[in-house]
């Protein structure tokens, strides 16, 4: 019971509601821009590009803009990256390999950045997604909404400077110069969203499962966690957080929205992934699933009923390979404790 009051307890509120309203904004706005200009299929540029916004959650307004100009443009690299694999024509496979080496390069991006949230999970998503749609745009517009979106986002995280009561001295951040171990733990992090991202993808393309790249998003859900009990929450977490978020989707879905409407329920699944991202990660889930899959059928129609199901098996891959991860990289970390214990008692006083 203690186990479970851990993984289902409610971290208190910090401003979230300021974070959600940006988050809000910035995907509403070039979302419905393009439905006025009727580019929807321009959607899934937009979209990935207003994750700028999530950076930078509660900082100074001088370090945050710092802190998403380099968010903004490590998802322009990535957003980038994918248009142009889409047009190579890679298959499932293909995907796999690209999309590990986005995990490890943008892990070691975020690591040496600083960067907030940590890891790789939305480059991931960003690249795979879109090098798996086919009959893409031209890569001059796709860049372009994505480059404005991103500009929206910094943009909004300036906006509360307007009112004095907000506003925060523009003072440029210092950050201390990274010891060897710190560098060793970034190389070693960035190993780990590599591995789990190839361990995962390739499982559920044997398996021949749609959307593999989900599969590879869950996978490093649990490398998170500070500590094995963390990890192994946050992976249970994603799974029943993603099964809720799925019901939530279906009833979405079944409701036959117009476009329009679509982008303002958008918004306010975006709203509420910001309100509980940081404080219940199952909670989380249950907007986030929602959101995820209504943005990029937006601009990909798909089968729901295949959709969803796609969704609840690669979660369930995903999840477990990144929990079987971080069980054998704890395992064998202990041993070497272990064995280092040993020796240090064997030498002489």
């Amino acid at each position: 019971m203690k186990y479970l009051r851990e993984m289902f307890s409610m971290a208190p509120a910090h401003n979230d509601h300021h974070v959600g309203i940006r988050c809000g904004i910035g995907v509403a706005v070039p979302l419905l821009t393009l439905l006025a200009f009727g580019r929807i299929d321009l959607a899934i540029y937009a979209s990935f590009g207003a994750f700028t916004g999530i950076y930078g959650r509660n900082e100074p307004h001088r370090q945050r803009f710092g802190h998403q100009l380099r968010a903004g443009a490590l998802m322009l690299a990535v957003i980038l990256a994918g248009a142009l694999s889409s047009r190579l024509g890679l298959d499932a496979w293909g995907i796999v390999l690209g999309t590990t080496v986005v995990a490890g390069l943008g892990t070691l991006a975020t690591g040496f950045w600083r960067l907030r949230p940590a890891g790789s999970l939305f480059h991931i998503f960003a690249y795979a997604a879109i090098s798996s749609v086919p009959n893409q745009p031209p890569v001059w517009q796709a860049m372009a909404v994505a480059a404005a979106t991103v500009s929206f986002a910094i943009l909004l995280g300036l906006s509360a400077m307007l009112w004095p009561r907000y506003r925060t001295d523009w003072v440029r951040p210092v950050h201390p110069r990274f010891s060897a171990a710190q560098r060793r733990a970034v190389w070693h992090d960035a190993a780990l969203y590599a591995a789990a991202a190839a361990a995962a993808g390739s499982v559920a393309t044997a398996l021949g499962i749609g959307h593999n790249y989900w599969a590879m998003v869950a996978a490093t859900v649990p490398l998170a966690g500070a500590t094995l009990r963390n990890r192994i929450h946050r992976g249970l977490q994603r799974v029943l957080g993603t099964f809720g978020g799925l019901a939530v989707t279906a009833v979405i879905l079944l409701a036959a929205l117009a476009p329009w409407q679509l982008v303002l329920v958008i918004a306010v699944l975006q709203f509420g992934a910001e309100m509980f991202i940081a404080r219940q990660y199952a909670l989380a889930q249950v907007v986030i699933t929602p959101l995820a899959l209504i943005s990029t059928e937006l601009a990909h129609p798909s089968d729901p009923a295949i959709l969803i199901q796609d969704r609840a098996v690669e979660t369930v891959i995903g999840a477990v390979v990144g929990m079987a991860l971080v069980f054998l990289v704890h395992r064998h970390t202990t041993r070497l404790q272990a064995r280092q214990a040993r020796v240090n008692e064997s030498l002489p006083a």
